[in-house]
């Protein structure tokens, strides 16, 4: 589950929440927070990226770009960031290509009923492309101080 630390991030292409192609190669040379969730609009999702827009200017400033990446589409990813004003790129992984490349689908179950969901995962990967931490199955409550913290720690 989840690709493993000291490996190249595999670089891939999708559209953004303006309904423009993506590649993770764009943003060589920053430092990325690349998040995976499992919908827009929904509780822990919602304050997920509510905390990151809330810490943005010190991603800023540390030369990080935060991408989030669900399996919703384009206009859900624009309804959402409208309504909650999220200035960070939200992709759009609708057949789920990216999450399997970066192996964070995994079997769910709701209501008694089965299926393959995003397990919640970010990954910090170096200005030289490479995955230098990976945290897997995110508890949404005081994440965003841990990524921010070992970012810091990371360009010391």
């Amino acid at each position: 589950m989840a690709l493993k630390v000291n490996t190249i991030a595999p670089d891939f292409t999708i559209f953004d929440d303006s309904n423009n192609q993506v590649s993770l190669s764009d943003f060589k040379g920053k430092w990325v927070v690349l998040y995976f969730y499992p919908k827009d609009n929904t509780p822990g999702c919602t304050k997920e990226a509510c905390d990151f827009q809330e810490d943005l200017r010190l991603f800023n400033n540390l030369n990080a770009e935060i991408l989030g990446i669900s399996p919703d589409s384009v206009k859900s990813h624009v309804n959402f960031k409208t309504k909650y004003k999220l200035d960070f790129k939200l992709l759009s992984d609708t057949e789920k290509e990216i999450c399997k490349l970066y192996d964070i689908l995994a079997e769910k179950s709701m209501f008694g009923k089965k299926y393959t969901g995003v397990v919640r995962t970010t990954y910090i990967i170096n200005p030289e492309g490479e995955i230098v931490w990976v945290k897997s199955k995110v508890k949404v409550f005081g994440h965003i101080n841990e990524v921010k913290e070992t970012l810091k720690m990371l360009q010391v």
